[in-house]
C-alpha cells in the first residue's frame, strides 16, 4: 500500500536522511568549503537536516534559503529551524533571483529528468553550483536481479525498461558535458562507492529506502499486480542467490562542483 505524503515525509526525516542522504552530504562536507557567500540556496532540502547543519557552520551571516520537495517536508524543516534558530528561509517553491552558491540534492531526481533539473538549477546560480547524485554503475546488483525476475515471471518483453533504467543514469563524462552546456566551468567531480547491506530479501524489499523511494520509481512501467509479483520474486531471487550472506547493492555517490561562466 502506497504511503501518504505525510508518511513519506516522516520516513524521509527518520530513516532516509541518515541511511541515504548522508552518504552524499558527507562527500560534500569533505570536499567543499564556503568562502564568504552572501546568498545561498539549497534545492531539494528534504527535511532540512543538512541545510541546518551547514548553516550552523558558516561563520558569516548569509541569506540562506532551502526549498523542500513537499508541503509535509517543509513543515518538518521549518519546525527544526524554529527549534535551533538558524534563520533558514525554508520554502516550497524556488525563490526568484540569483545566488552565490546553489546546492542541489538530485539523489532522488529521476535520471530521465536530470538534465532539465540541472539546467534549471544552474540558471539560479551567479557563481557556484554544487550537485549531489548517483552516477553510472549504481544499483547494478538490483537491476540484474530485476531483469532475472522479469524473465522468470514471463515478463521479458518489459526487460527493455530495465535497460533504460541502467542507461538513463549518467556517466560522469555525460554529466560533465551537460553542465558545461549549461554554462559551468572549472568542474570538479568526486565519486565514492557506497554500499547498502540487507540481511535477507525481505529486509531489502521492506526497507523504507527501497520500498517507498527507489522501487516505486523503478517499477512504474508495470501494473499494480505485476509490481506485486515482481516484489515477491525479488525477495525469492535475493534469498536464492545470497547463500546466507547479506545482500549488498552499491551506489556511485557523486559530488559535482562548478563555477558559472
Amino acid at each position: 500500500m502506497s504511503k501518504t505524503q505525510k508518511e513519506l515525509a516522516f520516513l524521509r526525516d527518520l530513516y532516509i536522511e541518515t541511511d541515504w542522504t548522508e552518504r552524499f552530504t558527507n562527500i560534500f562536507d569533505e570536499n567543499f568549503k564556503f568562502s564568504g557567500e552572501k546568498k545561498i540556496l539549497y534545492v531539494n532540502a528534504g527535511a532540512g537536516s543538512h541545510a541546518l547543519a551547514l548553516r550552523k557552520k558558516i561563520k558569516n551571516d548569509p541569506e540562506f534559503f532551502g526549498v523542500c520537495e513537499s508541503q509535509e517536508l517543509l513543515t518538518i524543516a521549518k519546525a527544526k529551524d524554529e527549534a535551533v534558530k538558524t534563520g533558514i528561509n525554508f520554502l516550497k517553491t524556488l525563490p526568484k533571483g540569483e545566488f552565490d552558491a546553489v546546492i542541489a540534492d538530485a539523489s532522488f531526481v529521476r535520471p530521465k529528468n536530470l538534465k532539465e533539473f540541472l539546467e534549471q538549477k544552474i540558471s539560479a546560480s551567479s557563481r557556484q553550483f554544487i550537485c549531489l547524485l548517483p552516477t553510472a554503475g549504481s544499483f547494478g546488483e538490483i537491476f540484474s536481479i530485476l531483469w532475472e525476475s522479469l524473465f522468470d515471471l514471463d515478463l521479458l518483453e518489459k526487460s527493455a525498461e530495465v535497460e533504460r533504467l541502467i542507461s538513463d543514469i549518467p556517466t560522469t563524462i555525460r554529466l560533465e558535458d551537460w553542465v558545461k552546456d549549461s554554462g559551468l566551468s572549472k568542474i570538479e567531480i568526486v565519486t565514492k562507492n557506497e554500499y547498502f547491506d540487507f540481511e535477507s530479501g525481505e529486509k531489502f524489499i521492506t526497507a523504507p529506502l527501497v520500498a517507498d523511494f527507489l522501487l516505486p520509481a523503478w517499477l512504474d512501467f508495470l501494473g499494480k499486480k505485476e509490481q506485486t509479483k515482481v516484489r515477491r520474486k525479488l525477495v525469492q531471487a535475493i534469498d536464492d542467490d545470497r547463500n546466507d550472506l547479506a545482500f549488498r547493492f552499491s551506489v556511485k555517490a557523486t559530488l559535482l562542483i562548478g563555477e558559472k561562466n
